[in-house]
């Protein structure tokens, strides 16, 4: 039995137009941005294995609409030693970053295969970012009514908290303080906005994220140069 399957929604349904739609949306977009994507996806693949050798890419199994588990998969940017069930959360500064890895975190570039989990149906282009297994137990209390939806690459969580590493605290468990303070709190900001979702308001979305990852990479390319030229 699966998580959500004895536990009746509690969001409204979208229409079944709006339901196709954003699945012709999914489709189309994944399908495109692969394969215009796909020299990045090569040279992102060098970079990764002239580093540290293979694997290239990372998988780890998440939780998917209706409680089903599916592998999501990424850009490595752990050291090769880590495996999927390590922590399950990245830290300020995480030891267990590459170089290569710590770029790819900070841009976002290490989600791109995500793509392949949009166009199989695993995931869509918006929806509450799929949680590791180790959380499946934060799903009670109505916050089950998450799992009513596809998990997306983009969406208010994935930019409200952008930074969420930053966010746990020095001198307790990470994992304790995301059970009982985030997940509740992206929760609430993800079961506010998917019970009343349009496919417009999903496009700002992908466009807001979009753009305030660029605005990042931005301020930190600025930030290096800046200190490149201070040493000189």
């Amino acid at each position: 039995m699966t998580l959500n399957e004895s536990t009746k929604s509690i969001v409204p349904p979208s229409s079944t137009v709006e339901i196709d739609g954003r699945r012709i949306l999914d489709i189309v977009v994944s399908g495109t941005a692969l394969c215009a994507l796909s020299p990045l996806f090569l040279i992102l693949a060098l970079v990764i294995a002239m580093e540290g050798g293979t694997p290239i890419f990372f998988s780890q199994t998440r939780i998917g609409r209706n409680g089903r588990p599916f592998d999501i998969y990424k850009f490595r940017k752990f050291k090769s030693s880590c495996d999927q069930n390590g922590y399950p959360l990245t830290l300020d500064g995480d030891e267990r970053l590459t170089r290569v890895g710590r770029i790819l975190a900070a841009s976002k570039l290490d989600e791109l295969p995500q793509l392949w989990n949009i166009l199989r149906g695993d995931m869509s282009l918006v929806g509450p970012r799929p949680e590791s297994i180790t959380f499946h137990d934060c799903f009670h209390n109505g916050f089950e009514a998450i799992l009513d939806h596809r998990p997306g690459l983009f969406g208010p969580c994935q930019v409200e908290f952008r930074h969420e590493s930053r966010l746990y605290p020095s001198d307790g468990s990470a994992a304790d303080y995301y059970r009982e303070v985030l997940f509740p709190a992206k929760a609430k900001v993800d079961l506010a906005y998917f019970s009343r979702r349009t496919l417009v308001s999903d496009f700002r979305w992908i466009f807001r994220a979009i753009a305030v990852i660029a605005a990042d990479v931005w301020v930190t390319l600025a930030r290096r140069d800046h200190a490149n030229r201070s040493q000189d």
